[in-house]
């Protein structure tokens, strides 16, 4: 596990760190560890050190809250379970496809793109779904901060440590 979860002062959600960032917010007495991951680390002097799966700041930061979750093909992707909403597999190389086409006055949103693999967005083209007989398996929709921090943290494999401290 390469990345911690850091949490507020309060106990909220604030960000995921990476591991080596998270050393160095121990060392300068910021954060306290409340769980630490199996993974063991060793220093120059050859002790061994664990860690952090999750992190909470000593002093609180104020946070304003974003009203949603910004666009971005990551988070589509994300969104969409790195599945293509057409076919259903789990490809390598996905794309976004826009539902209506932008040639049709389409926007760029995330009620109207979807991931697609190469092979369904090249069948597909620049028609609409139903023009082009195919058929969405996802619906597109605009996810909540809430559950999109809960599909990144499933894709990301933190689930199980979530559920041991009761979040």
């Amino acid at each position: 596990m390469s990345m911690c979860i850091l949490l507020n002062a309060d106990y909220t959600f604030l960000n995921l760190v990476h591991w080596k960032r998270a050393v160095r917010l121990i060392t300068k007495g910021k954060v306290e560890v409340i769980k630490d991951s199996r993974a063991t680390v060793h220093n120059a002097s050859g002790a061994e050190l664990r860690i952090p799966a999750v992190m909470r700041l000593v002093k609180l930061i104020r946070t304003i809250y974003r009203a949603g979750v910004a666009f971005t093909k990551r988070n589509v992707l994300v969104r969409d379970g790195f599945r293509c909403a057409y076919c259903g597999g789990q490809k390598d190389r996905l794309s976004i496809d826009h539902i209506i086409p932008r040639s049709h006055g389409g926007k760029t949103t995330f009620e109207n793109c979807v991931a697609a693999c190469k092979s369904c967005n090249l069948r597909k083209g620049g028609r609409t779904p139903s023009e082009a007989g195919m058929y969405l398996k996802v619906k597109a929709y605009q996810p909540t901060i809430t559950e999109f921090l809960r599909m990144k943290f499933r894709s990301m494999g933190f689930n199980d440590l979530l559920a041991d401290l009761g979040f």
